[in-house]
């Protein structure tokens, strides 16, 4: 997470109290661990297979591969659709460093585009222009929990011939338009971080997808490109699920809409009772949002607001202050102008939001808000 330049008092609200995941549902949770530890496998075991198996359908796609992360679960993705130097992905300029750096990773560059300044979802209207000869790729990402416009982006990519690997690491379960992430591109990515939607108790990662050839080809990508053992056909890596948070997953995977629906219902009493001159987050007609971050800009210096909210108890943070253009990681696009994601980043704020966060403890933020 990333740490606000706050004076270090110690929360009664955490931003994410992640405790509370394994607390809730602890039973369950020991359950599992004592059964793969009894069982001795700990890697490729059963509860990965079945895990896999319950996520796609989950996701409604017809392939899952479970692999070490969310920014392995893109590079696949890319390396088995042969993209890489000389290539070009479009990729949001506003979004977690991960999506370029599965781009960077293959050799291929990032080719940013604006977020839409209401939604902070990649503008789909401005995607063509950014297309030229070398683009391979648009890779949207589902940030914050609410899905991009998926019928724009398929209809963009079927006419420039392009492939669509969708960046779901923070939308586990999110919709559009009665389509849900992970089934709505060749393939998407998927981050298990623990402080994700679905989330385990450590790293983890997956990838979705309809496509069986492709299916099978990451697979083979992320064991060493080998199907059988000491036999490599291809220049693989080693970005497998670990079988104990395979386990994990399955267990909080039963929950998954149960906190989503938590989740919600907090991001509405935000949305009603806020009344401030900040700018609220907004849900797209035919989205369904799964809130994996609650997302405001505010007037003013954030510093101050977060210091002023931190001690009265509240931990907030900044997703992300740095765009990815400004970084050290791209010094060559440094110099690039993107001014509705430098304001972003000086202007937006994370407000606490997660399934276990109690009725009192939302009314109380709402009030310390208002009144700041």
């Amino acid at each position: 997470m990333q740490q606000s330049k706050t004076t270090q008092i110690a929360p009664t609200i955490p931003f994410l109290d992640l405790s509370l995941t394994y607390s809730s549902i602890q039973e369950e949770i020991d359950q599992a661990y004592h059964k793969v530890m009894k069982n001795g496998y700990y890697i490729k075991g059963e509860e990965v297979s079945l895990f896999e198996e319950e996520f796609a359908k989950y996701c409604n796609a017809k392939h899952c591969i479970g692999v070490a992360n969310g920014l392995d679960a893109l590079k696949l993705i890319l390396m088995a659709l042969e993209i890489g130097p000389g290539d070009e992905v479009i990729v949001p300029a506003h979004t977690f460093i991960a999506s370029w750096l599965a781009v960077s990773a293959v050799g291929a560059t990032p080719v940013p585009v604006e977020p839409d300044p209401t939604t902070y979802l990649l503008n789909t209207d401005l995607i063509e222009s950014a297309i030229t000869s070398r683009t391979k790729a648009i890779m949207p990402v589902h940030l914050y929990g609410q899905a991009v416009n998926m019928h724009a982006i398929n209809s963009i990519a079927t006419k420039h011939d392009l492939f669509v690997v969708e960046d779901a690491a923070q939308a586990h379960g999110a919709e559009v338009d009665n389509m849900r992430v992970g089934s709505c591109g060749h393939a998407a990515g998927f981050s298990f971080y623990p402080g994700k939607n679905l989330g385990c108790y450590g790293d983890g990662g997956g990838v979705t997808t309809n496509d069986a050839s492709l299916a099978k080809k990451i697979r083979k990508l992320s064991n060493y490109g080998s199907q059988e053992r000491y036999y490599h056909d291809d220049l693989g890596i080693n970005s497998r699920l670990d079988e104990l948070q395979a386990a994990f997953l399955r267990i909080r995977l039963k929950y998954l809409d149960q906190w989503n629906a938590r989740r919600t219902s907090i991001a509405k009493l935000y949305i009603q009772e806020i009344k401030n001159n900040w700018a609220l987050p907004c849900s797209v007609k035919g989205n369904k949002h799964v809130w994996h971050l609650f997302v405001v800009q505010v007037d003013g210096n954030r510093y101050n607001i977060m210091e002023k909210l931190l001690k009265k108890g509240i931990q907030t943070l900044i997703h992300y202050p740095v765009p990815c253009h400004k970084s050290g990681a791209y010094q060559n696009m440094n110099s690039l102008s993107l001014p509705i994601t430098e304001k972003l980043s000086k202007n937006i704020l994370s407000l606490p939001i997660g399934p276990h966060l109690k009725d009192n403890d939302v009314e109380y933020i709402v009030e310390t808000v208002n009144k700041i």
